[in-house]
């Protein structure tokens, strides 16, 4: 006799009707290309949404998903399932260098009054914005009247949870200067957990948002004069690219900055940013 628990249990399987479906949404959603390649992958993590929700099967989920209530209920935490987030603390260094050796002077010598707007976009854990925290309150102490305000914006509530609480495992904060680790970590009373937490000083530098790149209005009422969007557009398609780096443009203020990931170029896209440095643009018009 079959052992039915053994097949209610089972893994669901994505089928191909289920996988365009779904794929097609998760594009027109938030932009992310999902290819038949990753379908191993969406069926993977979506697993831990069926399991939640007590279904065994896709066919379910969808129906579910694309209901009225499901739709509100269930979309953000489809999109966290979906949604890749790797990042870590210093990443790119010499984007760090150019931004205190030559971006920074600059602003000052033309706002000797003012406040810095820098925009942590795909913010992803926090590793970044707190890195700007840092690099932003080192130079402030040499540079009197300076001061600064970073936005940090993701998809994925579930990594904006993590980034508000500011907790991390030591080994994560490996890549910290060590006199920034003594100067802006917190260890944990037991010492035997790992972890370390920014200081508050830091974190109060530092306002989370949930935000979508599709979104044709960002809902942002400020222009930026920095912009840091790093190893997100990577998983666009090029129009894409284009469409949302043209929206990037009419958010920074004239003369204003947007640092790319390495990985990413803006050659052939129709974007009026002139290079400025190796994945570092600028905004001429």
């Amino acid at each position: 006799m079959a052992d039915t628990g053994t097949l209610i249990d089972r893994p669901a399987t994505l089928s191909t009707k289920d996988f365009n479906r779904l794929s097609r949404f998760i594009y027109d959603t938030c932009g992310i290309k999902m290819p038949e390649v990753k379908r191993t992958m969406l069926e993977a993590r979506l697993q831990k949404r069926l399991r939640a929700l007590g279904m065994h099967h896709f066919g379910d989920y969808c129906e579910y998903l694309f209901d009225p209530r499901g739709m509100e209920q269930e979309l953000v935490h489809m999109l966290d399932m979906v949604t890749t987030n790797k990042t870590d603390f210093f990443r790119e260094p010499d984007h760090f260098d150019y931004l205190t050796q030559t971006v920074l002077p600059d602003w000052c010598h033309r706002h000797p009054t003012g406040t810095l707007s820098i925009w942590s976009a795909g913010c992803s854990s926090g590793e970044e914005p707190y890195t700007l925290s840092m690099v932003l309150t080192e130079f402030a102490e040499r540079n009197p009247g300076f001061d600064f305000k970073i936005l940090a914006t993701d998809i994925s509530t579930r990594v904006l949870d993590k980034a508000k609480a500011a907790i991390y495992q030591e080994s994560q904060a490996e890549p910290i200067p060590m006199f920034l680790k003594k100067k802006y970590l917190l260890r944990s009373k037991d010492h035997s957990s790992g972890l370390v937490r920014i200081v508050p000083e830091l974190r109060e530098k530092v306002r989370f948002q949930r935000l979508n790149f599709m979104d044709d209005d960002f809902g942002l009422r400020e222009q930026m004069d920095i912009i840091f969007c790093r190893n997100v557009i990577i998983y666009f398609d090029r129009p894409t690219q284009e469409r949302l780096l043209q929206r990037f443009h009419r958010q920074m203020k004239p003369g204003g900055f947007i640092f790319m990931g390495h990985s990413e170029t803006l050659s052939g896209l129709d974007v009026a940013l002139a290079s400025v440095f190796p994945t570092v643009y600028r905004k001429m018009r």
